[in-house]
C-alpha cells in the first residue's frame, strides 16, 4: 500500500480531509486495527490513514451512496491495488445505476497510470462483461502495449476479449506488424500461437506456412529464442526429424559455423527423434547428440552445464548399448 500513497495527487493543496468536511460529520472512522503488538508497522500518510479509515466505516455499514463512491475513488487513487476498494466500487455501480461507458473512460486512465495493476484489469474486464460492449478493447490494449510490448495483464485481457466477442479478424496482421517492428518479442509469438492454434488449426498447409514464416524470422536473429520456441511448439506433435526443409534449415546453419545454443539443442530434439523412431544408425545419432549436449555443456549454453549433462546422460541410458560407455561418463561427469 505504501508504494502508492507516497504519490501526490495534482491539486493535492486543495485537499480536505475526510474528518473535516461537514457531510461526512455522521460517520465516525475505524482505524486500521493491527493488534497490540504490530510488527514492522506501516508508516502510513495522513492522507492515506484518513480515507481508509472511513472506508472501513463505509465498507462496514454498507453505505450505498454517491458521496461512497466519491470515497472509492479516492481511495483507488492512494491504492489500486486494492481489491477490496475496487470490489464495493462495483457494488455502488450497480445500486446507484451508474453509467458503465464513463467508468469504463475512469478506469481506462487508471490503468495508463498503474498498468501492470492486476486489479485495475480485473474492473475493466467486469464492466465489459457488464456492457457485453468489447468494441474498444483491442485498440485500448494496442495501446497500453506500445508502452509495454511485452505487458502480462495486457495480453490476458486481449485474449479474453478475442476469444469472448470473437474479435479474431485482423489479430494475425497485429502480430505480424509486432514482429516485424521486434522479432524478439515472445508476446507476440504466444499471441500468434493463440490465434493460429484457435482459428485455422495448424493444418499440414498452415503447418507449412507457418514454418516458412518462422524460419524466415530466425534468419533475421538467429540467436533468438522465442523464435525457435515457437517452431519446435508447432512442430511438437510432428517428428521433427521428417521435417527435411527445417533439418536442411538447421544443417547449413550449423555447416556454416553457427554455433547458436537455440540452434544446437534443436539439432539435438530433431536427433533424439530419430532414435525414437529406430534410425538405421542409433550409434552414430546417439554420438552425434552427445557431442553437442557436450559442446553446449562446455562452451555454447554454460550457464546450464548441469542439464545438458543431464540431458547427455538420460540419452545415453536410454539409448545406448552400453548406458555406463566411457564416452557418457565423459560428457556426464561433472567438474571436480
Amino acid at each position: 500500500m505504501d508504494d502508492y500513497e507516497s504519490d501526490e495527487w495534482e491539486g493535492a493543496e486543495d485537499w480536505i480531509f475526510y474528518k473535516d468536511r461537514p457531510e461526512w460529520a455522521d460517520v465516525k472512522p475505524t482505524a486500521q486495527d493491527d493488534g497490540p503488538h504490530p510488527v514492522v508497522q506501516i508508516t502510513y500518510s495522513d492522507k492515506f490513514r484518513d480515507v481508509f479509515d472511513y472506508f472501513r466505516t463505509v465498507l462496514r455499514t454498507n453505505e450505498k451512496s454517491e458521496r461512497a463512491l466519491k470515497l472509492t475513488t479516492d481511495a483507488a487513487e492512494l491504492n489500486p491495488a486494492n481489491y477490496t476498494v475496487w470490489h464495493y466500487r462495483r457494488l455502488l455501480l450497480k445500486e446507484l445505476g451508474k453509467n458503465l461507458t464513463d467508468e469504463l473512460l475512469y478506469v481506462g486512465d487508471m490503468i495508463k497510470e498503474h498498468p501492470k495493476t492486476y486489479q485495475l484489469w480485473h474492473h475493466r474486464r467486469v464492466l465489459v462483461e457488464w456492457l457485453q460492449d468489447a468494441a474498444n478493447e483491442l485498440q485500448f490494449t494496442e495501446k497500453i502495449l506500445q508502452i509495454d510490448a511485452k505487458n502480462y495483464h495486457a495480453w490476458q485481457h486481449r485474449q479474453w476479449s478475442i476469444s469472448t466477442f470473437e474479435l479474431w479478424d485482423n489479430e494475425l496482421d497485429y502480430v505480424n506488424r509486432l514482429l516485424e517492428e521486434d522479432v524478439r518479442n515472445n508476446s507476440a509469438w504466444n499471441q500468434r500461437y493463440f490465434v493460429v492454434n484457435v482459428t485455422t488449426k495448424f493444418t499440414d498447409e498452415v503447418l507449412d506456412q507457418e514454418v516458412k514464416y518462422t524460419l524466415a524470422c530466425i534468419r533475421k536473429a538467429i540467436h533468438n529464442e522465442s523464435a525457435w520456441n515457437y517452431l519446435t511448439g508447432i512442430l511438437f506433435e510432428k517428428d521433427l526429424s521428417k521435417q527435411s526443409d527445417v533439418i536442411d534449415f538447421a544443417t547449413q546453419l550449423y555447416e556454416s559455423g553457427e554455433r547458436s545454443s537455440y540452434l544446437l539443442a534443436f539439432i539435438i530434439d530433431s536427433l533424439e527423434n530419430q532414435l525414437e523412431l529406430k534410425c538405421a544408425e542409433p550409434e552414430t545419432v546417439l554420438k552425434k547428440a552427445l557431442y553437442l549436449c557436450d559442446s553446449l555443456a562446455k562452451e555454447h549454453d554454460t550457464i546450464r552445464s548441469e542439464y545438458w549433462k543431464y540431458i547427455a546422460r538420460c540419452l545415453a541410458d536410454k539409448y545406448g548399448s552400453s548406458p555406463s560407455s566411457s564416452y557418457a561418463n565423459e560428457i556426464g561427469r561433472a567438474h571436480v
